[in-house]
C-alpha cells in the first residue's frame, strides 16, 4: 500500500497576513493568489492542502470548492471560524492515520491540535518555506538565462562553400 501524503491545512488569512507580496486592502485578489501559490507549492511538494478562510460573520453555511484530488478550499460557515474549521479536520484526518500539519500562527489553535496528534507551522515560517522552494525551482528550471549577444543566422553555421551556393541560387545565376 502506497504511503499517503501529509495533509496540510492552512489558516487562510492569517498566511495571506505573513505573506509580503499580498495586498491586503483587496481579499478576493488576495484570496486568489495564495490559492494559486499554494496549489503549486502542493503539487510539487506532493502535500494535500486545504485551504481555510473564516467566513464566520457570514449568514452562509460553510461551503467547500475542490480543484483537484489534493487541493480544496473551505469558507467556514456562520458562527463558525476558521480555527474551529482547521480543529475538526485535524481530529478527522488524524483518526484516518493520515499525517496533519496546521499552517497557523494563532497560539490558540496550538494546544488543540497538537493534542490531536498534528503538527504545527506558523505562517511566517511557511511562507518562507515557499518562497526558498520558489527560488530553487526558479535556478533548477531556468539557470543562468544569457541572452545572445549577436544575430543567430544560417549563414554563420555553415560552410563557406554551401554559403556561396545559397547566394548564387539567391541572386538567381
Amino acid at each position: 500500500m502506497a504511503k499517503k501524503r501529509p495533509h496540510y491545512l492552512v489558516d487562510g488569512y492569517n498566511l495571506i497576513h505573513v505573506w509580503r507580496e499580498i495586498n491586503t486592502d483587496d481579499l478576493a485578489t488576495a484570496r486568489e493568489f495564495l490559492i494559486r501559490n499554494l496549489q503549486e507549492y502542493g503539487a510539487y511538494e506532493k502535500f494535500d492542502i486545504t485551504l481555510v478562510f473564516d467566513a464566520a460573520q457570514s449568514e452562509e453555511e460553510e461551503h467547500k470548492e475542490i480543484y483537484d484530488d489534493f487541493f480544496r478550499v473551505i469558507y467556514s460557515g456562520f458562527n463558525e471560524t476558521a480555527d474551529k474549521v482547521i480543529e475538526r479536520l485535524s481530529y478527522e484526518l488524524v483518526q484516518k492515520k493520515r499525517e496533519v500539519h496546521v499552517v497557523s500562527s494563532d497560539a490558540a489553535i496550538e494546544t488543540v491540535i497538537l493534542g490531536a496528534g498534528a503538527y504545527r507551522h506558523p505562517s511566517r515560517e511557511f511562507y518562507r518555506a515557499i518562497k526558498r522552494t520558489k527560488q530553487h525551482l526558479r535556478k533548477e528550471y531556468l539557470g543562468n538565462v544569457t541572452l545572445p549577444v549577436k544575430r543567430n543566422e544560417v549563414g554563420d553555421r555553415i560552410g563557406a562553400e554551401v554559403f556561396a551556393k545559397l547566394e548564387q541560387l539567391r541572386r538567381g545565376k
